[in-house]
């Protein structure tokens, strides 16, 4: 017994039974505590009592023994209201006052009419005939068990309107021909005419095959275009991911072209230059071709004459040419003059342009703030412009020239960290360690002499020199002073002269550099000897520098010296 007081009995038809369709058939129903009475029309509450006996069998059986009758062939079931009150019969027990047996009824709940029940209106007793609520005209058929429900008959089709293409043909028989024979459609189906489901000629279904024709072909084009996108895209991807880099053939159209490559720039950064100028077609050929040159990785920043349209291989042999370099090299121990010049000729701008914008425009141009405000300098700019290849073309201006120099000797001075060992040095600031490189320069003759000759500067200007008395009495200085180069210069002109890049009449060093130090220059001031150099002289009046600790050595240099000049 359930704990609704009910098992699970035979299939509930009657559409009074609040649980008809609740949780399912097949003797799984289970029936809920205090059910509305399906034949009663009244409520009714009953206990949870275990049932005397079983009494599904009977009931099951009651039910399997019933008579049915049949709506017009359409093989519903009608049940009678004498085969409903067989049935209540056989499968409901009886209940007694106060519990339950076979011929009692609850005492404790009263009979109420289910309001929401629309058989239950007029109280009857239980067990009582039952009136036919399917028996008007009007009445739908009583439902059926869903073991016994047959699918529902397909409506007709209207043989103007309708046909039926069949399973294998349906609405959307999209690559149906619109010309087939009468005889392809469907046999067995409600058609037009001959009654054997043929579609008309020129009919409602004729006018589908069209559309369908029609269909099918925009499918096609739609469906051909969208593989030639797919194969155009695909192919560019490839070859844009797998393929050959474009690439021009030859070397070149005959038009000229200037490419300045920046310092530091790497093969795809070149490639970009070469093909923003029209030298190559890509930069990616570019590096290739770099890349498979054996010498390659020997190109270098600078000015480049090229020409457009050229195979990235031979843009690499031509770049690799000393042929093509348009490079500005500003050798060691240049003064600012001479680069002025050279910056104005390259660029083909008047004679003097870019001295005046050094001269104006010096504070602008990136100089350290340690270089900047020195007195009695004649150019702020000297010692700055470093001794490199520079990218240097018609086109540009002095000031931009003049700013990527600069640039490379800040960096370099930075890089050896003149500040800090200018103090190592008993100098007051990095400027002056710039001046002391200038001088070894200007006095060396060869790279063996410049770690010498900058301890004969240092030597010089200690306060205990009694050699010299802090004179350097260098004759690079005064020629600088004169913008000459004359190393012949007379004891009366030198004595007579006051300006205070002549070493000889003012103690220490010149205000500033009197040219532009290299780099062995510069390790040279940072490192000198320490072997008490104190005098030198060019024997040989050119390249051959001897060197003394004492006067009496340095007397016997000189007469070497005018020995061999014929003095």
């Amino acid at each position: 017994m359930t704990e609704y007081g009910r098992g699970p009995g035979s299939e509930p038809w009657h559409p009074g039974d609040p649980f008809y369709g609740d949780v399912g058939w097949e003797g799984q129903q289970q029936a809920h505590v205090g059910q509305q009475a399906a034949y009663g029309g009244q409520q009714q509450h009953y206990p949870q009592q275990p049932q005397q006996g079983d009494w599904s069998q009977g009931q099951q059986a009651g039910y399997d023994q019933q008579q049915y009758q049949y709506y017009g062939g359409q093989g519903q079931q009608q049940y009678t209201g004498q085969d409903e009150q067989q049935y209540a019969a056989q499968t409901q027990p009886q209940y007694h006052q106060g519990g339950w047996d076979a011929t009692g009824t609850h005492g404790h709940v009263p009979y109420a009419a289910d309001p929401g029940d629309p058989y239950g209106q007029q109280p009857v007793a239980y067990g009582a005939e039952q009136p036919d609520l399917y028996g008007t005209p009007d009445a739908y058929p009583p439902p059926r068990p869903p073991g016994r429900r047959q699918p529902e008959p397909e409506p007709e089709a209207d043989p103007e309107t309708d046909w039926d293409p069949g399973p294998d043909q349906g609405e959307h028989a999209f690559f149906a021909d619109g010309d087939d024979d009468e005889d392809d459609a469907p046999k067995g189906r409600r058609g037009h005419g001959d009654g054997k489901g043929k579609a008309p000629k020129g009919g409602k279904g004729a006018k589908k095959k069209r559309r369908n024709g029609c269909a099918a072909m925009f499918v096609v084009l739609v469906f051909g275009g969208g593989l030639g996108a797919v194969g155009y895209y695909g192919y560019h991807f490839y070859q844009n991911r797998f393929g050959p880099a474009p690439d021009y053939a030859g070397s070149g159209n005959g038009e000229q072209v200037v490419v300045v490559i920046p310092k530091g720039a790497g093969g795809y950064t070149i490639g970009m230059k070469l093909k923003e100028a029209g030298v190559v077609e890509s930069a990616d050929a570019f590096v290739s071709a770099m890349q498979a040159n054996p010498r390659g990785k020997g190109l270098q920043d600078g000015v480049y004459t090229l020409e457009k349209q050229m195979s990235a291989a031979s843009a690499v042999e031509l770049m690799l040419s000393p042929k093509s370099r348009s490079n500005l090299i500003i050798a060691e121990g240049r003064r600012n003059t001479e680069v002025y010049g050279m910056i104005d000729k390259r660029l083909g701008v008047p004679a003097g342009t870019t001295a005046r914008v050094a001269k104006k425009e010096y504070k602008h141009l990136g100089l350290p703030a340690w270089a900047l405000n020195r007195p009695n300098v004649k150019d702020p700019l000297e010692g700055f412009l470093y001794p490199s290849s520079y990218a240097a073309a018609k086109g540009q201006k002095p000031e931009a020239v003049l700013k990527g120099m600069v640039a490379q000797a800040t960096a370099k001075y930075q890089e050896l960290g003149l500040e800090k060992k200018a103090r190592a040095l008993h100098l007051d600031n990095p400027f002056q360690l710039v001046t002391v490189a200038s001088l070894v320069q200007a006095e060396g003759k060869t790279h063996d002499d410049f770690r010498k000759m900058a301890e004969v500067v240092y030597n010089r200007l200690k306060p205990t020199n009694t050699e010299t008395n802090r004179l350097l009495q260098f004759d690079s200085t005064f020629n600088y002073l004169k913008g000459a180069s004359n190393i012949h210069i007379s004891e009366s002109e030198i004595n007579s002269n006051k300006d205070p890049y002549n070493t000889y009449t003012n103690k220490g060093l010149p205000p500033g550099p009197i040219d532009n130090p290299g780099d062995e220059a510069l390790k040279a001031a940072l490192n000198p000897t320490h072997e008490g150099w104190i005098y030198f002289v060019a024997t040989d009046g050119q390249s051959n520098t001897e060197f003394a600790k004492t006067y009496s050595e340095f007397q016997k240099l000189k007469e070497k010296f005018n020995a061999s000049s014929g003095n």
